[in-house]
């Protein structure tokens, strides 16, 4: 299988100080603003940006992560050995009237965005919601646009964008795989 690394630790952070850089110069009130993580790797993303958003604006703003594993269109259509882990999500703040930047690591389809939505309204209703994604790798089927997008990857369908962090994987990378083509097997 051919990998080919497209980020690497230093280029990982640039690319997050640089989204960070974009939400606090459209939100010039963050007082009004919070972040919210996707889980897993979208929760640790959402981490690092708090961490530089709070060194530009010199304001310590509310952050959250979020599961959106009951929330997803396809959990009882997997395979049982294919469905998610559940984890706690943790939203210590009212959402309600706050502009919420929702983090994840992967753009693809938009129906993890989509779930991530409904489950963000369950903790109240925010007066705007953005969208910041690490990668933006296209084939949507939802009606989805990031606001903030740290590399663009086109990909081919069948491709995959592997993201791996140093909180959960040790190492900070992003990383696309071919798919296995069945001659590649034999």
């Amino acid at each position: 299988m051919t990998e080919k690394v497209v980020l690497e630790h230093d280029d990982l952070r640039r690319t997050l100080r640089r989204i960070a850089h974009e939400i606090a110069e459209k939100n010039p009130e963050p007082e009004g603003l919070a972040v919210v993580g996707i889980h897993t790797r979208g929760a640790h993303l959402a981490r690092r940006l708090h961490a530089f958003l709070a060194e530009l604006t010199g304001t310590e703003l509310p952050i959250g992560d979020i599961d959106i594993s009951f929330y997803r269109d396809d959990v009882g259509v997997k395979a049982p050995s294919a469905q998610p882990v559940v984890h706690a999500s943790h939203i210590d703040f009212d959402v309600s009237d706050r502009t919420v930047v929702l983090v994840d690591d992967v753009l693809f389809t938009g129906r993890t965005v989509r779930a991530g939505i409904d489950a963000l309204f369950d903790y109240g209703r925010p007066r705007r919601v953005q969208l910041a994604v690490l990668c933006d790798r296209g084939h949507r089927e939802l009606p989805i646009r990031p606001d903030y997008v740290g590399k663009n990857l086109p990909t081919a369908f069948g491709e995959r964008v592997n993201v791996s962090l140093e909180e959960c994987d040790g190492v900070d990378r992003v990383t696309i795989t071919e798919p296995q083509t069945m001659e590649a097997l034999v």
